[in-house]
Order: structure tokens, then sequence, then C-alpha cells
């Protein structure tokens, strides 16, 4: 059979058990219509790029799927028609990801502490360090300091009348 990741986002005003019951209910479908469900993942309250359907955030669950295409074709009617949905995705995939998906890795490494792939005492990964460190002026290239610009224009200042 073939196997897919089925991603829905729930209205951020629902409990934590009633997105649940949306997982249970969508789990049923599957199992329902010849399918099973592999694994569940539930990814939290999250933001949500922009807004849709006056909703700021997102309950995002995530169902990895074995099941014939008519089984997926009716969890998607099933899921655009519940109304606290406000988004989903369903893609097929060649094999299921052993242990836990990316995001939820993700979580794991955000949990630790530490921003993460900031390098540099200020934040930044392309801090080039102290000023003796990058060698003197004069060996920085032909044109200095200015780049490709040239050297800046400089209006002629008038001469002092005696």
């Amino acid at each position: 059979m073939p196997l897919y990741e089925h991603v829905f986002l729930a209205r951020q005003d629902l409990a934590q058990n009633q997105v649940d019951g949306l997982t249970e209910a969508f789990s049923q479908i599957i199992t329902d219509n010849g399918g099973a469900v592999a694994k569940t993942e539930y990814w939290g309250l999250r933001n949500i790029a922009y807004r849709i359907k006056k909703n700021r955030k997102a309950h995002y669950v995530m169902l990895s799927v074995e099941a014939p295409a008519p089984a997926v074709f009716e969890l998607e009617r099933q899921v655009a028609l519940n109304e606290d949905v406000v988004r989903y995705q369903t893609i097929r995939v060649e094999a299921h990801e052993e242990g836990p998906s990316a995001m939820m890795r993700k979580n794991e490494r955000d949990d630790r502490g530490g921003r993460g792939g900031r390098g540099g005492p200020r934040g930044f990964g392309g801090d080039r360090g102290p000023r003796e460190d990058r060698g003197p002026r004069e060996d920085r290239g032909p044109r200095g300091d200015f780049g490709d610009r040239g050297p800046r224009a400089v209006a002629p200042v008038a001469a002092e009348q005696e």
C-alpha cells in the first residue's frame, strides 16, 4: 500500500482534548477504509506565517498513514468539511521516517538552550573579527575601502577671499 504523511492545522481556540478527538476521528476514517496509521505526532500550538481565517496560531498534527488512495480521498474530504481544521496537506512518501520527525527533532534542539547556528560574539555568522586580524589597509586591494565605487566625489571648496 502507498505511504502518506498527512498534516493538518486545527484552530487555535480548540482545547487539547478536542485536537486529540480530531486526530482519533481522522485515524478512524483511515482504518475504516482499509488503511493503518503508523504514527501520530502532535507538534504543538505554533505561530502561523500569516493569518488564516482570523487565526494567528494553530495546533499542528501529523499522521503517518499507510492506506489505499480511496481512503486518503475520504480523509481529505472529511478534513475539508470540518470547520475546526484551518489547513491540511497530504504528501505521498517513499518510506516513513523512523523515530521522531524533523519538527520534533527541532523542538528537542530548541529545548537544549542557545540560539544555535549563530556564530560570533555579536550573534552574526559573518563577523570578521578584530581589525588587526584583517591585515593593514594597503593589503586590502587596489581601491582601498571604496570597493567598485571609487573615491567619493567631493564638492570643491570655494577659496577663501582675502
